[in-house]
């Protein structure tokens, strides 16, 4: 194990982090109906309920983005019935990872919380053609941090 990730498990053990049974992850983007969704519903689906997700937005939008919906629909999860949340306070508090989409976010700063910022596309106003790509990269990453978590995807 890392010097980094050692020190994260003893300050996430000691600052009200993971020692709940299973980590947790915050996607963070403005209107929390495209990137974050993406990145949420991946981390539900491929963590099989190991991880602990939510999701918000600092001004949420009415309702999912229609283009996202489909392109996740096509990779089989559907987010449609999903509802845009606003960003809270306790939503980073109760958090052990907070990732920001690359969409000038910013959350609150607590102790014993790993803070990433992905920078990703953003698919407002965008076809389902231009969102797949975005998709996919998004499904990468959320990859890779389940195995930083030690989650194994299923």
């Amino acid at each position: 194990m890392g010097v980094e990730r050692l020190l994260s498990t003893v300050v996430d053990t000691f600052c009200g982090g993971s020692h709940r049974g299973r980590p947790s992850v915050l996607f963070v983007c403005v209107h929390n109906a495209g990137r974050s969704r993406m990145a949420a519903a991946y981390t539900e689906h491929l963590s099989g309920g190991a991880v602990e997700v939510r999701s918000a937005g600092s001004a949420p939008a009415d309702s999912i983005n229609p283009a996202v919906a489909e392109a996740m629909a096509e990779d089989g999860i559907d987010i449609s019935a999903a509802t845009p949340k606003v960003l809270t306070t306790e939503a980073v508090r109760s958090s052990d990872v907070c990732i920001t989409m690359g969409c000038g976010d910013v959350c609150p700063v607590f102790p014993g919380k790993r803070y990433l910022d992905w920078t990703l596309d953003d698919p407002a106003g965008q076809g389902v053609d231009a969102v797949r790509p975005i998709r996919d990269e998004i499904r990468r990453r959320v990859t890779g941090l389940l195995a930083e978590l030690g989650v194994r995807p299923v």
